[in-house]
C-alpha cells in the first residue's frame, strides 16, 4: 500500500513522505469525488501551502474510489460557477499553474469535465488501465474556465480536441497514451506506485535545475517557438552568471563521480 487510506472527513487529504514527495488525495468516493467550493477552496490553499513549503519536492495528485474527479459537484453549481472562487488564491488550477513544484498526476478512473482540467494542470500524468478523460462542458450547459478549451488542442491536436469536446466523448487511457495526453497507463493498482517512481527519479537529480527547467518548458510552451528559443536562452544566461566559481567546481565533481556509475535504467 503507497499510503494509508484517507480518513472519511478528510475531503482533501495530504500524505507526506520523508523524501519530500507529497500525495494529494481528493477524497469523496461515494460522489466520484465531485468538487464542492469548499473542497476547490482547499485544494487551492493546500497546492499554495505546499508550493511555499521547502521540504517538498513532488506532488502526486489523486483521487480515491474510482473516480480522479468527476467534476464540480453540479447540485452546487452557481455557488461554485459565481462565487468567490473566481480569486485566485481559492482557484486550485491557477494554484497549481503557480506552483513551481512538479505535480504527477495519477488518474485512476475518471477525469471528467473540471477533473479532465486539473489533470491538464498537472506536469506528467500516470493512468489506470480503467481511466477515461471526458469532456462535458458542451452537454451540461457549462463555459470551460480551467484551460480545457485551449490546453487540449495543443497537446493531442485541435481536430481531436474539436471531437472530445463538441461530442462529449470519452478518451480512454490506452488513446490518451496513443495521443501523447498521458505517460504511462498501468493497472489500477499500480497507479500511485507508478507515480512515486517517476517522483523518485526526479528528486534524485538537481533540485534547483528541476525548478527551472521545469518553468521554462511550462514557460515556453506558451509561446511561439522564436520567442521560447529567446526565453531559454535568456535564462540560461541569468543562471550561469548567478553561479561562483566554486559552484561550476562542484558541478565538475559531480558530473565526474557521476561518469562512473552506470546509466540510469529507463522509467
Amino acid at each position: 500500500m503507497e499510503i494509508p487510506p484517507p480518513p472519511p472527513e478528510k475531503l482533501i487529504y495530504v500524505h507526506r513522505k520523508p523524501n519530500g514527495v507529497v500525495y494529494v488525495i481528493i477524497n469523496r468516493p461515494k460522489s466520484l469525488n465531485s468538487l464542492t467550493r469548499p473542497m476547490m477552496v482547499d485544494l487551492a490553499k493546500t497546492i499554495s501551502s505546499l508550493a511555499s513549503d521547502d521540504s517538498v519536492r513532488v506532488i502526486i495528485l489523486s483521487g480515491s474510489g474510482r473516480a480522479f474527479c468527476s467534476g464540480v459537484d453540479l447540485t452546487a453549481a452557481e455557488d461554485v460557477f459565481k462565487g468567490d472562487v473566481k480569486d485566485e488564491e481559492t482557484d486550485p488550477v491557477v494554484q497549481m499553474e503557480l506552483c513551481k513544484k512538479p505535480i504527477i498526476g495519477a488518474i485512476n478512473g475518471f477525469a471528467v469535465t473540471a477533473g479532465f482540467e486539473i489533470a491538464l494542470a498537472c506536469d506528467l500524468l500516470v493512468a489506470s488501465k480503467e481511466a477515461k478523460f471526458m469532456d462535458t462542458h458542451a452537454r451540461f450547459g457549462i463555459f470551460p474556465s480551467w484551460g480545457l478549451s485551449q490546453k487540449l488542442s495543443r497537446i493531442i491536436g485541435p481536430s481531436r480536441a474539436r471531437e472530445v469536446s463538441l461530442c462529449a466523448v470519452p478518451v480512454t487511457a490506452e488513446q490518451a497514451e496513443k495521443w501523447g495526453l498521458v505517460n504511462h497507463v498501468v493497472e489500477g493498482s499500480e497507479v500511485l506506485k507508478k507515480a512515486r517512481q517517476i517522483a523518485e527519479a526526479i528528486i534524485k537529480n538537481n533540485q534547483d535545475l528541476v525548478l527551472r527547467y521545469r518553468a521554462v518548458i511550462n514557460d515556453g510552451f506558451k509561446l511561439d517557438l522564436g520567442h521560447a528559443l529567446a526565453l531559454e536562452k535568456e535564462r540560461a544566461h541569468e543562471y550561469y552568471d548567478g553561479m561562483t566559481k566554486e559552484q561550476f567546481q562542484k558541478m565538475q565533481e559531480f558530473i565526474a563521480g557521476r561518469s562512473t556509475k552506470k546509466t540510469p535504467s529507463k522509467l
